[in-house]
């Protein structure tokens, strides 16, 4: 079950920083997808400030679902490359032994769909230890790009699709029905992953 209100994880941050990123629209959504993806995340953020622009600007829930998706993989990208450099190191300095492991074993049995499958999840499903495991395991930078970026742009295509369908009341509803919401994520992603997974098998 989520811990807060996705509108209380984005209204806890100042209010000036708020209304300068809502502000910037679309281009706004790049650094805080940057922060969200990097080892310092704020949870709920970027979907919370995807469905009030896509609500503000129904006719460009598009346009937010890309760049929510262009912030967020650059985010993870710089996080690959860190992690990247420092080995497993980077995995075992900030995550316990045991979940390091986990992670790990998931990563090495699943590989593409460890970084696409919680790409799509919303909070509480961690992303940054798969995506420094990526990088702390040389996992191809094409293979790790595509995940994410297909795992993002699912997940933000639904989000702003949802906020210019249903305004800000979206808001509430994820609140009131947190469970409900990530059942219903969880299936969308598994089903988006297995129709990338046979486009690419299928493919020369």
């Amino acid at each position: 079950m989520l811990t807060r209100p996705f509108a209380t994880l984005f209204s806890s941050a100042p209010q000036n920083v708020r209304r300068w990123l809502l502000h910037l629209g679309g281009i706004g959504l790049i650094p805080l997808g940057v922060l969200d993806s990097s080892l310092v995340p704020v949870p709920g953020s970027m979907d919370v400030a995807t469905i009030l622009l896509s609500a503000r600007e129904r006719h460009l829930w598009f346009y937010y679902a890309i760049m929510a998706t262009a912030g967020s993989v650059l985010g993870a990208f710089i996080t690959y490359r860190l992690a990247r450099k420092g080995g497993q190191e980077a995995l075992t300095k900030r995550f316990p032994k045991r979940k390091v492991d986990k992670v790990l074993k998931t990563f090495e049995r699943w590989g593409f769909a460890a970084i696409a499958v919680p790409a799509m999840l919303p909070p509480p499903f961690p992303l940054v230890p798969f995506v420094i495991a990526a990088g702390a395991m040389q996992y191809s930078l094409g293979k790790f790009l595509a995940a994410m970026t297909v795992g993002r742009f699912v997940r933000y295509s639904i989000l702003a699709y949802l906020g210019a369908t249903y305004g800000r009341h979206i808001l509430s509803l994820f609140s009131r029905h947190a469970d409900t919401t990530l059942l219903v994520a969880v299936g969308l992603g598994v089903a988006a992953l297995i129709i990338v997974l046979l486009v690419r098998k299928r493919s020369p």
